[in-house]
């Protein structure tokens, strides 16, 4: 994936879809001239954090291939403005992995490897989540995310996610149907 960036969105404190329709464009002028595919949105149940949180609404946004220069980007400041559009729309970390008005993820960033206090690339727990791989099948089923053991065959999204799914204790990530403001 060493021409495209990975960006997971997701909500679960008011009106989740509104949310991320809301802050769509928001993150396309961002990443402008990147081309912009969209994953439909999911429904998905909480993972990790307090027990009784809504359910949330997740999608991906994937720019490019091709990726062009982004000169007014690099990783680390890409992941500052994704966390100021989080403040801007009322995000506040008061509980490890609660509900959030809004969730803005790097997943990765072309081969980049990245591992400081602030940004680890290819994010460690992109492989093992449903809302993140369900998503990105559905934008291409055949592509392969980076962050897969070395030594092994790269798996697609597609075969991750069936792999991941008879694992899990929460039900399945469910396709939305597509709206004025989020086509499916």
């Amino acid at each position: 994936m060493a021409d495209t960036i990975a960006i997971a969105l997701g909500a679960n404190l008011g009106d989740p879809a509104a949310t991320l329709a809301a802050v769509r464009p928001l993150l396309a002028e961002l990443v402008q001239p990147a081309r912009c595919r969209w994953s439909p949105l999911f429904r998905t149940e909480p993972v990790g954090g307090p027990a009784d949180q809504p359910p949330y609404c997740n999608a991906v946004l994937l720019l490019g291939p091709p990726l062009p220069p982004l000169p007014h980007l690099e990783p680390h400041s890409l992941l500052r403005q994704l966390q100021t559009l989080e403040t801007r729309f009322g995000r506040q970390r008061l509980v490890h992995c609660g509900p959030r008005s809004l969730d803005l993820d790097l997943l990765w960033w072309g081969d980049l490897v990245c591992d400081d206090a602030a940004l680890q690339l290819p994010h460690p727990r992109l492989l093992e989540r449903s809302f993140v791989l369900a998503p990105l099948a559905a934008i291409d089923a055949k592509l392969v995310p980076p962050g897969q053991p070395s030594g092994w065959p790269a798996l697609t999204c597609q075969a991750l996610l069936e792999q991941l799914l008879p694992q899990l204790d929460e039900a399945p990530p469910l396709a939305l149907p597509g709206s004025d403001d989020w086509p499916a």
